[in-house]
């Protein structure tokens, strides 16, 4: 008989008809039939090995580039907490727990001499970071990571390497079910005072362009050149996404509660009261009239997960 997430004893924190509205940065979306927030990985993996293979399972982050659709997600969400945030930093490398925050974990290295400076203006945690290959200013989390511990949909624990994630720009390749637990990076030396202030010229940066005060889950389509910004004053836009869908005109357009921010035209955001069904159907309108306007076909990379 398989077992169903009521029947598994776990340390962790099992709550039923969980709605996801609150967990993610846009505010939008349905309930998860059931979230797990483990103690620990041993708690994790002992409970992914006893649960039914049949039931779907979900690892969420800090949900800084999700949206849940309003029927929300027929699965068990996993969502790591306290026991998954630890930072330790030691022969020039930095081990992060998943649930790490990208800015903690830059900051952490910085102040030991350690350069992962581009992932202090990325919103969300390291899980997600390697998961989708998070980069800016020309660096990405590929670039530096050495390692990556897992625990699969069976409950085992792995130890992953670049080659077995298959990175490419904005993915990897991690079978579903999977739930990433931890990730090690090597990082250049560098001056700490240097690294902070090269972060703190980011985030002035980052604050003059981009929404920050918004209800935003970041860049919502892929740039169809293929890599990140770089930051750097050769830099050109003519493939950036925000550049093809101010030109189809765009910036600023609404659907329901949904906008296309006027500060920056690719940041999608909850302007008040949207609907997950608003945010996504904004999203797909770009979509099509980008490609009406320039031939180009965007790619989310806001994910959307769930029913409608």
């Amino acid at each position: 008989m398989p077992a169903f997430p009521d029947d598994i004893p776990c340390r962790g924190t099992l709550t039923p008809n969980r709605s996801l509205a609150d967990l993610t940065w846009l505010r939008v979306g349905g309930p998860a039939d059931w979230l797990f927030q483990p103690a620990d990985a041993e708690d994790l993996a002992q409970f992914l090995a006893a649960l039914g293979p049949a039931v779907p399972v979900f690892p969420m982050g800090v949900g800084s580039n999700l949206i849940v659709r309003d029927g929300g997600l027929r699965a068990v969400v996993i969502r790591l907490g306290r026991g998954f945030n630890t930072i330790t930093v030691q022969d020039g490398q930095v081990t992060a727990g998943a649930a790490a925050l990208d800015a903690h974990v830059a900051r952490r290295a910085a102040e030991a001499g350690l350069d992962l400076t581009f992932l202090r203006t990325i919103p969300g945690s390291i899980g997600g970071a390697v998961r989708m290959n998070a980069g800016c200013y020309g660096s990405y989390t590929a670039d530096h990571l050495i390692s990556a511990r897992a625990i699969t949909r069976s409950g085992e624990a792995v130890t992953l390497t670049p080659e077995d994630l298959s990175f490419g720009y904005r993915q990897s390749h991690l079978p579903d079910g999977w739930v990433l637990v931890e990730a090690t990076f090597a990082a250049p030396a560098g001056d700490p005072a240097a690294l902070a202030a090269r972060m703190d010229e980011q985030l002035a940066r980052r604050d003059a362009s981009q929404p920050v005060k918004d209800r935003s889950a970041g860049s919502t389509f892929r740039n169809p050149a293929g890599f990140s910004s770089t930051g750097r004053a050769d830099d050109v836009h003519d493939l950036k996404a925000w550049k093809v869908i101010d030109e189809a005109g765009l910036r600023g357009a609404r659907l329901g509660g949904a906008q296309m921010s006027e500060k920056h035209p690719n940041f999608l955001i909850n302007a008040g009261g949207a609907t997950a069904a608003d945010l996504e159907g904004l999203g797909e309108e770009v979509r099509k009239k980008v490609l009406q306007h320039s031939g180009i076909s965007l790619q989310w990379e806001i994910m959307r997960i769930g029913e409608p």
